[in-house]
Formats: structure tokens, C-alpha cells, sequence
């Protein structure tokens, strides 16, 4: 385990109030948690930022109906296939799948291959939820 270190921080009190607020609405334990969570968050961000490792899940919903969808998706993956981990695949409905892919690799790339499947005709909506891996919070 790292050595911990404790310092002081000084801020207003109506802002320490709402971040207590915020902080209990969110399950943090204490502020420590919070002010930990908060600093990872940032370092994570700038690893992003200069196309640092991540990690995430590419969620799309598409109609599976469209013309030639399912086999410039197969394309883009295998295009990625350095970055993805796994896909699964879920039946929504008649109409509608559920796309999830799961991704390991540079933000860039992660964020070409999320926007190519994104932008693609059929596909209703999607998201990324990236993350860093864990190397760069430590």
C-alpha cells in the first residue's frame, strides 16, 4: 500500500457545503474519497487528452433491418481488432439490437473506431464509456 500523506485544503464555506452535499448524494465515505476520486479523474482526462491508454465499452443501438448495416459493422470491427476485447450482441426487439463492444487501446483509436460505428446509416444511437486503465491513477 502507498504512503499516505495528509495536507490541508482551504476553501469557502458555502462551496464545502455543497460539495458535502454532493459527496453524500454520490455514496463517498468521506471527503478524502471524493477529493482521491476527483484527482484520478483529472489525471485520467489528460491521458485521454494525449491518446494515453483506456479502456471502455462502445454501446450502439441499430435497426438491423438497414440494408448492408450488419456487414460495415463486421468491417469496422475487424478493422479494430487490435482494440476490442469481446462484442456481444442482444436482440431488443423485431427491429432493434443492442451492440456492445468492449476496447482496450489508445483514446484515439478507441474514439475513431466509436465514431466510425456511430456514424454508420441504421445505427440509432450510441455511446462510449472510457476509463483509463488503472497504470496512469496510481
Amino acid at each position: 500500500m502507498s504512503e499516505v500523506i495528509r495536507f490541508g485544503v482551504s476553501l469557502e464555506k458555502n462551496l464545502l457545503l455543497r460539495f458535502d452535499r454532493l459527496i453524500r448524494g454520490k455514496k463517498y465515505t468521506n471527503r478524502s474519497e471524493a477529493i482521491r476520486d476527483l484527482i484520478r479523474r483529472e489525471m485520467v482526462k489528460e491521458a485521454w487528452e494525449k491518446g494515453g491508454e483506456v479502456a471502455g465499452a462502445i454501446t450502439f443501438i441499430y435497426d438491423h433491418h438497414q440494408r448492408d448495416l450488419l456487414n460495415r459493422i463486421m468491417d469496422l470491427q475487424h478493422d479494430h481488432q487490435k482494440i476490442i476485447l469481446s462484442t456481444q450482441h442482444v436482440h431488443l426487439d423485431h427491429d432493434h439490437c443492442l451492440e456492445i463492444v468492449a476496447v482496450r487501446g489508445s483514446a484515439g483509436d478507441v474514439l475513431e473506431l466509436a465514431d466510425a460505428l456511430k456514424a454508420l446509416k441504421g445505427v440509432r444511437h450510441g455511446t462510449l464509456s472510457m476509463t483509463g486503465t488503472g497504470k496512469e491513477t496510481k
